[in-house]
């Protein structure tokens, strides 16, 4: 079961150009930016409410952002549900007939661990599930 929304993707050809937009304009708090080199990404987390906003620059022309970006233009990319036990969760869905992009769980930003489900098992939208650590423990501080 989903405990809560934990963030929304966007991708951004450029979070430097992005950015004032969510922190000056909006007055959204800026909790962190990282490079996550397994999924060709840079991210910057921002704080809305119990949630975040989580913003995707793509760090090379490989990189599934970049191809999002080229193929649909900047925007949501997908909406992250925050889940207690990833592995029994991803297991349950796989069970239940849905694809999912990663059968196992893998190193997310934040260190969260993630899996996307497949956008063809859920009505054109692209979900990941995503287990983070106590918060005490995430040296990072996006909880």
């Amino acid at each position: 079961m989903a405990k809560k929304i934990d963030h929304i993707g966007i991708a951004v050809k450029s979070l430097e150009a992005s950015l004032p937009l969510y922190t000056e304009h909006l007055k959204l708090k800026l909790l962190g930016i990282e490079e996550v080199e397994s999924e060709g990404v840079k991210v910057a987390f921002l704080k809305v409410g119990e949630s975040k906003i989580e913003l995707l620059e793509p760090l090379n022309n490989e990189s599934p952002i970049a191809k999002f970006i080229e193929k649909k233009g900047e925007g949501i990319h997908h909406i992250a549900l925050g889940v207690d036990d990833i592995k029994n969760r991803v297991k349950e869905i796989k069970e239940k007939g849905l694809r999912m992009i990663n059968d196992e769980p893998k190193s997310g930003a934040g260190g969260a661990q993630i899996a996307f489900m497949h956008p063809k098992s859920t009505g054109g939208v692209l979900y990941e599930l995503c287990e983070k650590q106590q918060k005490e423990d995430n040296s990072r501080g996006y909880l």
